[in-house]
């Protein structure tokens, strides 16, 4: 049973990850135009427009739930981690910042041993350290040939982190509906708070396509990660994460002419690698556990 939930688990991660990917690149079409705020919101609008459809039908009884405060932090981190996000590859070729953004999974288990009180052996915690100079390989301070907003990613990241141990201590709580209601809501209110100092009305037709196609893509793959996390266990999970290089180095090129230089496919292959190994050590732990 658990092996088939962890497979349609992982399908249902690697799809939301390709949405991820496509939204990522039209919104980082749209930043040409617009402001990144008023991307974010548009890339927001979607999910929260289809939130009122899903009120409107079922009710209020949508929002019910016994942990409003974790849903709203869970918001809060949504909007936070794609303001910055977006932000940065206004300035940063999509896949450096793909790249960067893989420290997600580290960050998730520095906070298990400091949040959480989990044990971080020895050897997870060499992984840790591996990654972080694989993403330093990749950021490369120092040589005067990175952009100063890719450190934005590394906070993006560490918000996304947040979002995902969120998500967890969620599932098994709260339907998907609910959770996937409150993250739209609380993020759509935040980002609008700024619309009235950034907007530009769309004047063609090709911008509003794209901020559909982008709001569309979002949504789909904001229900399909949470919907992953629900029905699966986090540790076969976690490598799906680094399918999104793929979809980045892919869009990047095709897209915006952007091929990533060899010390960037090196950062990002230590921070792919030592990921792996901290999956493999969470399995071997699960499964001494299940003995």
């Amino acid at each position: 049973m658990v092996e088939v939930n962890n497979i349609k688990g992982v399908v249902l991660m690697a799809l939301g990850f390709f949405s991820f990917a496509i939204c990522d690149t039209l919104a980082k079409l749209l930043t040409e135009e617009f402001n990144a705020l008023q991307v974010v919101w548009m890339r927001m609008l979607g999910l929260f427009l289809g939130v009122c459809v899903l009120i409107a039908i079922k009710g209020l009884k949508t929002l019910h739930t016994p942990k409003p405060r974790l849903q709203i932090v869970r918001g809060v981190m949504a909007a936070g981690s794609g303001t910055l996000f977006i932000c940065a590859i206004n300035f940063v070729p999509l896949a450096d910042a793909i790249a960067v953004s893989f420290v997600a999974p580290f960050i998730v288990t520095v906070f298990g041993a400091l949040i959480l009180k989990e044990p971080v052996g020895i050897r997870r915690w060499a992984a840790v350290c591996t990654g972080f100079l694989g993403m330093l390989v990749v950021i490369r301070p120092g040589l005067g040939i990175f952009h100063p907003a890719i450190f934005l990613v590394l906070i993006a990241a560490t918000l996304f982190a947040v979002r995902q141990l969120v998500s967890r201590w969620l599932s098994g709580v709260d339907p998907v509906s609910t959770t996937v209601a409150y993250t739209a809501i609380v993020a759509f209110l935040i980002v609008s708070v700024f619309q009235p100092f950034v907007w530009m009305t769309p004047d063609n037709n090709r911008a509003l396509l794209l901020a559909f196609a982008m709001a569309s893509t979002a949504a789909v793959g904001e229900v399909l990660i949470i919907k992953a996390l629900d029905v699966a266990q986090s540790v076969a999970l976690a490598p799906i994460h680094y399918t999104l290089i793929i979809w980045g180095t892919l869009f990047g090129f095709s897209v915006f002419g952007d091929l990533p230089d060899m010390w960037t496919l090196l950062g990002c292959g230590v921070i792919v690698v030592s990921g792996l190994y901290t999956t493999y050590r969470e399995f071997v732990i699960a499964k001494a556990r299940s003995l």
